[in-house]
């Protein structure tokens, strides 16, 4: 049964096809912090079971899925970015996260694209903005380079733990 449903959530991702535009929401996002996008190309990418657990120590965070959605972000026919979806639980509800790089690695920016728990756990804008432009080598630790929330502890912890995953895909799997 695991194998069938592997299979058809495989031909789904598949069968939207690689040069797949970007939703309104991830467009919106990218065109508001990058100059001169001339497209946002949409990808799937399957982990196999190797580059799984690459990305896992690479991430030093649990890896709970194989399947992600990425965009390739371009200017002419120059790649200036990545953006990278992560959608994890945070309590009992799921949250999705942009995170988008440049070429080199650099984080440029997060975005809560999907929150389902209560209002009251979401990470203010000044708390979100410390991601940005953090370098390659940029640990991402909660409660070290990262502060904690208080009060909300689970969606920080959801979110670093994110973008070291995010971080993991482009630099091991994406970029090769």
């Amino acid at each position: 049964m695991k194998k069938i449903f592997a299979g058809v959530l495989l031909a789904i991702l598949l069968g939207q096809g690689a040069s797949a535009k970007a939703n309104a929401k991830v467009e919106e996002a990218v065109q508001s912090s990058f100059e001169g996008v001339s497209s946002i190309d949409a990808k799937s990418l399957v982990l196999n079971k190797a580059a799984y657990k690459k990305v896992q120590a690479q991430a030093q965070a649990p890896v709970r899925t194989k399947v992600y959605r990425y965009y390739e972000i371009k200017s002419g026919g120059r790649t200036i970015g990545y953006g990278i979806l992560i959608s994890r639980k945070v309590r009992t509800k799921m949250a999705t996260v942009l995170y988008v790089f440049t070429p080199l690695g650099t984080l440029r920016f997060t975005e809560i694209m999907a929150f389902g728990e209560p209002p009251e756990f979401l990470p203010n804008q000044t708390w979100m903005g410390q991601f940005k432009s953090k370098n390659v080598s940029a640990p991402l630790t909660m409660g070290k380079d990262i502060p904690t929330i208080s009060g909300a502890t689970l969606s920080a912890r959801n979110i670093t733990d994110g973008a070291r995953i995010a971080r993991a895909l482009l630099l091991s799997v994406i970029q090769k």
